[in-house]
């Protein structure tokens, strides 16, 4: 599945525009991450933890996005789109989402 955040595919013809599709994840801090990060913090420099727990989140909400579009046919996603909040204190949800399309 191609997914880009442009609103075409260079080289692609979209024939159908099937609608919004949306993947997400809220993901809780971890105790033992937390004491680490507040080490780096002191220290300065990057906190690997919590880049690991992002990156994973973006992942699992791309992948959970991908089958979503999938169950509606599409076979690409234009318009890719980001979103990040605090739902309470340690828990943070990414949101991921896109315009599901068919191309030739």
């Amino acid at each position: 599945m191609i997914i880009t955040t442009t609103d075409e595919i260079p080289g692609k013809k979209i024939i159908e525009t099937i609608g919004l599709v949306k993947g997400n994840t809220a993901r809780a801090r971890n105790v033992g991450r937390d004491i680490f990060a507040f080490a780096k913090n002191i220290v300065g420099g990057e906190v690997l933890e919590y880049t690991k727990l992002i990156a994973e989140s973006r992942e699992q909400a791309i992948d959970r996005m991908k089958e979503s579009a999938e169950k509606m046919g599409a076979n690409a996603i234009v318009c890719l789109r980001f979103s990040s909040t605090t739902i309470s204190g340690g828990v943070s949800e990414v949101l991921v989402y896109g315009t599901a399309v068919k191309i030739e």
